[in-house]
């Protein structure tokens, strides 16, 4: 096992302890802030070769939002760290009752090509601040990122806390090399791959490692005959088009009715030439597909329904014009597989509830967007249904907000992290009870020979009553 001696080191020093202190905590969390600072333009230029991202993108989604990340736990982990007191009975009142909040160990990371810093750098701020240590594996398909981080974080990351393993694929071999030497948390967010997942935790479940998925889906977004058309087509194609498609929680497909198809159609195609012009291949904010292989992919979805909008491919330059399919049937391939890419399928409804019964007879997506001028309407969507997480009359917002918990459900994934919720998932909640050695003689009605008199005291030492209810009139 190649990885073997990589995580035995990584599990001594944890195992000495020098990860726990807050000081050396936050100052690795700072070094990775100097990173990002320092290494800005070579991330801009690295995500640039890799998928064609404009910079305006790479750095909204690499930059800007990771040191949001990194500030909040800078700024909240003094108060993350503490033991957290909680309600004891009448026994075990002079007692001492609290959660510790204990790292894991050695996690591991593994990281997809989409957002290749921001998906590997969110997991491992909440790791570090939870005081493990961390090997981190980022995505061999973007390479230029990948040959970045491989380079260069080790300058600003003790390599007694984070090491970057490269070079290889998440097959199942890989990742049970990674785990024959088993870490003690596993992260994983493999670009939309259920398949993927199956691999991870099955390599997990030999060690009953704990494991965080995010897999993706196909994420519906329903549109309701009472809205703005104007401002669902912007805010829809920003979301679809943003990266060239290639976000985990971009809209997957729409829903609608047949008036409302034909009423989005003007508004999408003015929407999409506002924002990259008559002609998205020479726009210096559209991106390309990450590679040959995803390119074909894509290209052979183009068969569904028709293409309204769009359509256009250059397979030299990975190009996918920003393209709407119109008239998709859910037997079509483009509604078999998450899409991944700058194609927005529309499927055609008769109203809400058929379109709810849709997305409820399909796997638990990873977000699910809903738009109506009617909040009720909104409201029923996000009752009647389940999904990883949900925005109302916007899409990919909500994945902005660290005080949200980002995760899938079911076929989406499981587990969830953003903020304190990074955090939490890579802390064990030590439940502790410290007692006072003294006081035996509250201790007594537990012990042998048991009577109905020391039941009694129990009982009234231990119950929980539920608290009386009272209406407002």
């Amino acid at each position: 096992n190649p990885y073997a001696g990589l995580v035995s080191h990584l599990r001594a020093s944890w195992l000495s302890g020098k990860t726990r202190p807050m000081e050396y905590r936050v100052a690795q969390l700072e070094a990775l802030g100097r990173f990002l600072d320092d290494k800005k333009q070579e991330i801009l230029e690295a995500t640039e070769l890799d998928m064609g991202k404009p910079s305006f993108e790479a750095f909204f989604s690499e930059i800007l939002l990771c040191k949001n990340e990194l500030n909040v736990t800078l700024n909240n982990l003094c108060h993350w760290m503490k033991d957290e007191y909680v309600d004891k009975n009448l026994v075990m009142q002079l007692d001492s009752a609290f959660i510790r909040k204990d790292p894991y160990g050695v996690v591991l990371i593994i990281a997809p090509w989409n957002y290749p810093i921001h998906l590997f750098l969110v997991p491992l701020i909440g790791a570090i601040a939870a005081g493990n240590c961390a090997i981190i594996k980022p995505s061999e398909i973007s390479k230029n990122t990948e040959r970045l981080v491989a380079e260069t974080l080790s300058c600003y990351l003790d390599t007694d806390l984070g090491r970057v393993s490269e070079g290889f694929s998440a097959t199942p071999r890989a990742v049970r090399w990674l785990v024959g030497f088993p870490p003690q948390s596993m992260f994983s967010l493999p670009a939309g791959s259920p398949r993927v997942g199956q691999i991870v935790m099955t390599a997990a479940a030999k060690h009953l490692t704990p494991v965080t998925l995010e897999l993706g889906g196909k994420n519906p977004c329903y549109v309701s005959d009472t809205c703005d058309v104007t401002n669902v087509a912007r805010r829809v194609a920003w979301g679809r088009f943003y990266n060239a498609g290639q976000t985990c929680i971009a809209p997957d497909y729409l829903l609608c009715t047949i008036e409302m198809q034909e009423k989005l159609m003007p508004a999408l195609r003015e929407a999409i030439n506002e924002f990259f012009g008559p002609n998205p291949r020479e726009s210096p904010d559209f991106g390309r597909i990450v590679s040959d292989k995803q390119f074909r992919r894509l290209r052979a979805l183009l068969s569904s329904g028709r293409v309204a909008l769009g359509g256009q491919t250059d397979e030299a330059e990975r190009y996918i014009a920003p393209t709407v399919l119109a008239d998709v049937q859910p037997s079509d391939p483009a509604m078999q597989e998450e899409i991944f890419g700058p194609i927005l399928p529309i499927v055609v409804i008769a109203n809400m509830d058929e379109a709810i019964d849709f997305i409820n007879a399909r796997p638990r997506p990873l977000a699910l967007y809903a738009f109506s001028c009617d909040s009720k309407i909104v409201n029923q969507v996000l009752e009647r249904t389940s999904s990883g997480g949900f925005c109302g009359n916007d899409t990919l917002m909500h994945v902005t907000l660290t005080s949200l918990p980002f995760g899938g459900i079911g076929n989406s994934g499981l587990g969830k992290y953003h903020g304190k919720f990074t955090f939490d998932t890579f802390t064990h909640h030590r439940g502790c009870l410290h007692r006072n050695m003294g006081l035996e003689a509250l201790n007594a009605p537990r012990y042998p020979p048991y009577t109905q008199q020391k039941l009694g005291l129990l009982t009234s030492a231990f119950e929980v009553k539920r608290r009386g209810t009272c209406t407002l009139l």
